[in-house]
Formats: structure tokens, sequence, C-alpha cells
């Protein structure tokens, strides 16, 4: 399908939201992005480019923009919270020679794909707040002034909140996992490797990692607990209470929790794949069809895939409903089963003493001393998918 007689709106100026607009982009159709914020930038976080969502960024010719503001990952390490004392370790020198796993701020990933997609092109408007998103006849979005614009295709990618979505889609209410998360970054005073350390203990674990040339330390620390917290990441803590969660942990910890100064507090909640992602020139992406727990670091990365899918499909079919069908269907398996992943990832990190996280620690340490290319290989499925390649 030629896409170049398409005008696109895509809802949300986030890192699925700006890849998919520059994808349909180099595809040759009109994209405007609509951002409900005064500026495109996200500022108080990393994340993982993991080897699937770094292909769609290769494909999108920015790959060594990213490595140039990125730190290579070299190894995750599993550790033992309170001594900590390595349990086990994914060796990540053992990827396939054209693999990389990145470390990056996210404000520098937005910033890559909001500067390469406004170069190409794609219109940016800001402080454009979405009220409501019709189909019939024809897609129509209605902003907070009452303005109205006419797409061809409207593209959701507005996040947990999406105003699309039920549209689109039946609601289902997400449940709290009765889990909450802190996130912030702090200066590297204690020289942290090019890693990302998985500090594990009874109920909460913290995930660290190096950013913007190892100056900077990510911190991702989450806690079991039944009280409810309002989801989001909006919201600021204490971090006193950070530090009071994790006391029982130890030295390297304590001296990373040190450097906290700010601290963003955010409840999690499972929320159900979305059944239905696209109808009538409208379509999901990225966690407005499928929000997942941070437990395997995937969240973007499966933005980044659904974003060059989305584009791909339209572009390789007769037409437009074919071409949505082509790319609900490409991708709802993979992010159920990313998502069940990530779900049982928590339960492993937060075991406590005793036999049962003993043989387990154990069989891991095991397993990753004796034969790491084992320990590796049962990330294949997910590493080594690479969307950018003909769907067969």
């Amino acid at each position: 399908m030629d896409l170049s007689s398409f005008d696109i709106a895509v809802v949300g100026g986030g890192i699925g939201g700006l890849a998919a607009a520059l994808a349909l982009r180099q595809r040759g159709a009109a994209v405007t992005v609509l951002e409900q914020a005064e500026a495109i930038t996200e500022v108080g976080a990393g994340l993982q480019v993991s080897p699937n969502g770094l292909r769609v960024i290769e494909a999108l010719g920015l790959g060594q923009k990213l490595a140039d503001c990125s730190v290579a990952g070299r190894a995750v390490s599993l550790r033992n919270g309170a001594t900590g004392q390595e349990v086990a370790r994914l060796d990540l020198s053992g990827l396939a020679a054209d693999q990389r796993y990145l470390f990056v701020h996210r404000a520098d990933l937005i910033g890559l794909l909001s500067t390469a997609a406004r170069d190409q092109g794609v219109q940016i408007r800001l402080l454009q707040k979405v009220q409501s998103v019709s189909t019939a006849p024809r897609p129509q979005i209605t902003l907070a002034t009452g303005d109205r614009r006419i797409a061809d295709l409207v593209i959701g990618a507005d996040g947990l909140h999406s105003v699309l979505r039920p549209v689109l889609s039946k609601t289902e209410k997400p449940f709290f996992t009765r889990q909450v998360a802190w996130r912030a970054i702090v200066p590297n005073t204690m020289d942290h490797p090019a890693q990302a350390r998985v500090h594990m203990g009874p109920g909460r674990h913290m995930v660290t990692y190096p950013l913007r040339g190892g100056d900077f330390l990510n911190l991702v620390a989450v806690e079991e607990r039944d009280t409810w917290t309002a989801e989001g990441w909006s919201q600021r803590d204490d971090p006193e209470n950070l530090r009071q969660a994790f006391s029982g942990f130890g030295p390297e910890v304590q001296q990373m929790l040190s450097g906290v100064e700010t601290a963003g507090l955010w409840g999690l909640f499972r929320h159900p794949v979305a059944r239905t992602w696209h109808r009538d020139g409208a379509a999901l992406l990225g966690d407005a069809a499928h929000p997942t727990l941070p437990f395997l670091a995937q969240g973007a990365n499966m933005a980044l895939e659904d974003a060059w899918a989305l584009a791909d499909a339209l572009s390789g079919s007769a037409d437009l409903s074919t071409g949505l069908a082509s790319y609900q269907s490409r991708r709802r398996d993979r992010v159920v089963r990313v998502i069940d992943a990530a779900s049982r990832n928590a339960r492993n990190y937060h075991l406590s003493p005793g036999p049962f996280r003993f043989a387990a620690h154990t069989a891991l340490g095991l397993v990753s001393r004796v034969a790491p290319g084992q320990m590796l290989r049962r990330f294949d499925w997910l590493y080594g998918h690479d969307v950018t390649q003909p769907a067969g």
C-alpha cells in the first residue's frame, strides 16, 4: 500500500509514538504527532535497550547515535541484596557479534527520535491534549480546546491512560499487584560497572545500572506492600522511605541510596492486553495496547517493535484494514509472552530466606558458572527476535 497519500495522526510523543511517526514518515506518509506536554522530553529515568529493540533503532538509521550516548551493557548480575554476593550472571558478551545491549537515559532516546522525526518532516505539535477520538465515518480527534482534526489513521501511543483504547477495546479494570516502585538517578560514586545489577531480597529488589558514560546510576526499587498506591509516574516520595525500605541491604546498596535526593513512586498494576488493537482507521501501540510490569526491561523495546511492525504491515498490505489486522496478528502473541515472563520475574526476585530460595539461587549460580551459554540461550526468543526482518 502506498502511504504517500496518507495523513496519520499519532497521539503521544513518547518512544513508541515517535518511533512510529518516524517509520511511517520514512515510508512516505504525512505524520503529525500530538503531544499534550509543553516539550518533547522525559527526565529522571533510564531504560535498557536490548538487542530486539535496538534492531528498530538501527533500522531507523539511529543506531550509532544511540550508541554514542549510551553505556554498552556487559552483564546482568543477580545479587544477594543483604550480602552483595553475586548469585548468578547473564554474560551479555556472549550475545551474537551483531547484537548489543545498551543502557540509556530516556531523555536521550526521546531526543534522538524527536530530532530525526522533525528532520524528516514529521510535524510535532505540543500542548495538544486529546479529549476524545471517534472512528466513524472517518477517524476524528477532538482536542480539549474544542478543535478537531480528521486523519486517515489515528495511532494511540498515549500510554496507560490511553484516550483511544476504550474506543477500540472493551475496558477491563487493572488490578494492583501489591507492589510499588521507586525510581531515581544518582551520581556514580562507586564505579558501578557496565552491568545491570539486580539486588534481591525478601519481598523487594532493586535494579541499578550506569547511564551517560557511567557518570550516573539509574535505580528502580520495588517493594511488596498491601497499601494501594495510585498508578502513574508523576508522584514524588520522601527518599527516606526508600532508604528505610532497603535498610536491610548491604553497603553497596546503602552507598547508592545515600545519593538519592528525589524519588518517584508509583503503584504497579497488571493490565490485560487489549483484545482489539484496531478498528476503522485507528490503532493502539505500546502501553496503550499492552502495558507490562518493569521486571524484564521490555516496555520501551516492545513499543519500538510495535512501531516498526505497524509501519511495515501497512506498507506491505493492500489496504488499511488488512494492514492493521496484520499488525495485531504479528504482535499480540509476542507481547503476551513477554508480559507473562516479566510477571514471573518479580516472584523470583523476592524469595524469602529458606530452603526454596537456597535451592533456587544455588541452581541459578551453578548454571551461570558451568554453562553460561545455556543461561543466555534462555533469552534467544526475546533478544534474538528481529521485527525488522520480513515476516515469515
